[in-house]
Parts: structure tokens; C-alpha cells; sequence
């Protein structure tokens, strides 16, 4: 936990501010003297690249909304204007498409980071809600921005996704009709997903700050999944992590960068680069690359309403997380067993991946694709379902470390310090 606040004004101007308004406090309790475990590693830096990443999203996407033109008609004609006649409108464009995938591979990285070291147990069970509260949003926006182009991958995607509502009974056609807009996806289906697809990230903004307000109430996790018990556990947040943060960030960059510069369009479908047409269907309708286990989970169930149901469920699941684990240790470096099937599930996700990205009749060494699908779906849900509440039970865990301190400093430096 934070403690109370260590803030001294140092001029005038501060304390007048601090008595109406407590930024400057707020900002020193937080980003500078917040006490941090010391032996978090490279993979606790995703959160200040997820930040940035936000922001590069959402300063991007405002500047491409003030030159996109939200007609079925002129849609794909101002894409290609923005990157022709508009002044670096092709870097903007680069950077914000390539953003949205820069950001979900930071947020998988995150997100199996706290997997791996149990960062969604008590206390932090609302730290996790709230995180994939925000990863839902961050699918629904990606949905909408990836309609908009209005190229052939666009009003298809759109044209499927949006259909699948239709099967829920009784109410799913009338979801369908209001998301469209119309009776079919067309012009007022694209005004409705601009809308939607700029409100998003302001939305996510918030739940960002949510999240982080959160997290300051019980502190960090750290790999080893164990409480901060003096204060020679922790580090000032700054300057120990805002550099080391800081560090990871300009590397993530630079990745970030030779997509944009090198090969901007890797993620990117080659359809997408034709105009919309209602009448012609591309061989393979596929959404990006940070959906397709969902889709390869969805096409697996050869009933529609039941495919919804099990890809709904695995996003369900996300939630009730916390209470599916029954283990008291946290870390899965404490836990041998768990551990195996962790990274079989890591697997399991990235083939769900590959699945969803070939087409339905794709074989691979003879064995269907689907089949494949149909396997890891089953695995994705006993993971959380049957695995982690027995496993938990039984499973002997390895003897945790005394404390953070004793881990990093070993005995005699901490007996030295005491």
C-alpha cells in the first residue's frame, strides 16, 4: 500500500494548489515516492507501454477522424486521401493501424504475465475485473475501427460479426437490426461504428484510470507472489522504475517503429485494399490477428447459437478468474504442476491463433484444422474450469522465500540492514 503522504510543498504557488486541488500530491504519491516491490522484472514494464500505446491510439486517431469521411460512398476514397494528399497522413495512418496490434501484444503480454504470477488473487481481484473490462473495450474498438476503411475485409468482417447476434433467440435479430442500423450493414452500420470506435478510447481512458487507482490501493505483485512485509521490500517508484520503464519502452518503440517504417502493412489483409462490395465474397473472411482464437473457438462449434455461447464463455471466464483458482500461492514459480499446464495452455492459445486464420476445410499433417480448433477450445475451458480448482487443491507448492528482501539481498544484507 501507498501509505500516507510524504508530499511537502515547496513553494507559495504549490501549497496554495495543494489546499484546492492536490495534483502536484497526487502526482508525487503515485509516480515518485509510491513504494514498489523491489524485484519486479522486465515484464511488470507492459503497463506504462500499454499507457502509451492508448495514447498513441487515441492522439492518432483524432487526427485521422478530422479527414474521414463517414459515408459508405466516400469512405474508401478519404482513406486513400489521408494517405496521398494529406501532410504525413500515410505515417498517421501507419502508426495508428499498427498501434492497434503493438497494443494487444503488449496487453497478451500483460495479461499472461499475470497468469503466470497470480496477480489476480486477493486482494487484487477488482485490479483484474477492471483490466479485462478494459481488454473487452479494446476488442470492441478494434471491431469498429477495422469496419471503417470500408474495404472488402471491412463490410465482410463487419457483415459476419454483426450477424452473429442474430442468433440469439427472440431478441438477437433486433440487436442485429440496431447495430446496423438498417436491415443490412451499409452506410448508417458505418456512421454508427465511427461514432462508436472514436467514443471507445475515451472510455477506456477512464477505466485506465480506474484500474491504476486500484492497483495503488494494495500495492504491486511481484513474481513471487508474496506480501510486501517491511520496507526493505520496496523501491521508490521513481527514479528505480521510471527509468527502467522508460528503458523498455524506447525498445518497444523501436519495434514499434520498423513495422511503421519497414513493413507497414504486415498486419493488414491484401482484400481490404478493394472497395467494399456487397456482392462479391472474399474466399476468407478473417479478423486481425488478436482475434483469432476467439474466431477459430466460434467456427469449431458447428451450431451458431452454441458457438456464440463457447466463444462468450471463454470471455466470461476472464472475469470469474479469481475465484476459479484455488491455490493460496500465487506465483506459478512456486507451483511445479500448475506451472506444465500453463505453458501448454500458452501453446494451446497460439494454435487457437493459427486455426482462426486458415480456412475452415485447412488440413495441417493430415488432420483438420477444425478438429485442432475443437481441441483447444476444450483445453482453453478445462484450464480455467477443471485444472485450476483441482489442481489448486492438490498440487504440493515449493517453500516461498522469507521475504521480497531475502529473495534479492540474501540474509546477511538484510540482517546488515536491520
Amino acid at each position: 500500500m501507498s501509505g500516507p503522504s510524504t508530499y511537502i510543498p515547496k513553494s507559495g504557488l504549490e501549497k496554495w494548489i495543494d489546499q484546492r486541488l492536490p495534483l502536484p500530491r497526487l502526482m508525487h504519491d503515485t509516480m515518485q515516492t509510491f513504494p514498489t516491490p523491489r524485484n519486479l522484472n522486465i515484464w511488470y514494464t507492459f503497463g506504462g507501454i500499454l499507457t502509451f500505446c492508448l495514447g498513441v491510439q487515441i492522439i492518432t486517431g483524432i487526427v485521422l477522424a478530422m479527414h474521414y469521411v463517414a459515408n459508405a460512398g466516400l469512405a474508401f476514397d478519404s482513406v486513400e486521401k489521408i494517405m496521398r494528399d494529406v501532410n504525413y497522413g500515410w505515417l498517421i495512418r501507419y502508426i495508428h493501424a499498427n498501434g492497434a496490434s503493438m497494443f494487444f501484444l503488449a496487453v497478451y503480454i500483460h495479461m499472461f504475465r499475470g497468469l503466470y504470477y497470480g496477480s489476480y488473487k486477493a486482494p487484487r481481484e477488482l485490479i483484474w475485473i477492471l483490466g479485462v473490462l478494459i481488454y473487452l473495450l479494446m476488442m470492441a474498438t478494434a471491431f469498429f475501427g477495422y469496419v471503417l476503411p470500408w474495404g472488402q475485409m471491412s463490410f465482410w468482417g463487419a457483415t459476419v460479426i454483426t450477424n452473429l447476434f442474430s442468433a440469439i433467440p427472440v431478441i438477437g435479430q433486433h440487436i442485429a437490426t440496431w447495430l446496423w442500423g438498417d436491415f443490412a450493414v451499409g452506410d448508417a452500420t458505418l456512421n454508427r461504428f465511427f461514432s462508436l470506435h472514436y467514443l471507445l478510447p475515451f472510455i477506456i481512458a477512464a477505466v485506465v484510470g480506474l484500474h491504476i487507482w486500484a492497483l495503488h490501493v494494495p500495492g504491486n505483485n511481484n513474481p513471487l507472489g508474496i506480501d510486501v512485509k517491511s520496507p526493505q521490500d520496496t523501491l521508490p517508484f521513481h527514479p528505480y522504475y521510471t527509468v527502467k520503464d522508460a528503458f523498455y519502452l524506447c525498445l518497444y518503440v523501436i519495434l514499434f517503429a520498423a513495422f511503421v517504417f519497414y513493413s507497414p502493412d504486415f498486419f493488414g489483409n491484401p482484400d481490404n485494399y478493394q472497395p467494399a462490395n456487397p456482392l462479391v465474397t472474399p474466399p476468407d473472411i478473417v479478423p486481425e490477428w488478436y482475434l483469432l482464437p476467439y474466431y477459430a473457438m466460434l467456427r469449431s462449434v458447428p451450431n451458431k447459437l452454441l458457438g456464440v455461447l463457447v466463444m462468450g464463455l471463454a470471455l466470461v471466464t476472464l472475469v470469474l478468474l479469481p475465484w476459479l483458482d484455488t491455490s493460496r500461492v500465487r506465483s506459478l514459480r512456486f507451483r511445479p504442476v500448475m506451472k506444465q499446464f500453463f505453458w501448454v495452455f500458452a501453446v494451446d492459445c497460439v494454435l487457437l491463433g493459427y486455426c482462426g486464420s486458415q480456412s475452415v476445410e485447412a488440413v495441417a499433417f493430415g488432420i483438420p484444422l477444425v478438429i485442432v480448433a475443437r481441441l483447444g477450445t476444450v483445453y482453453y475451458l478445462a484450464y480455467f474450469w477443471v485444472l485450476m480448482p483441482i489442481i489448486g487443491l492438490i498440487e504440493t507448492p515449493k517453500k516461498l522465500p522469507a521475504s521480497i528482501a531475502q529473495s534479492v539481498l540474501g540474509d546477511k544484507a538484510v540482517a546488515a540492514a536491520e
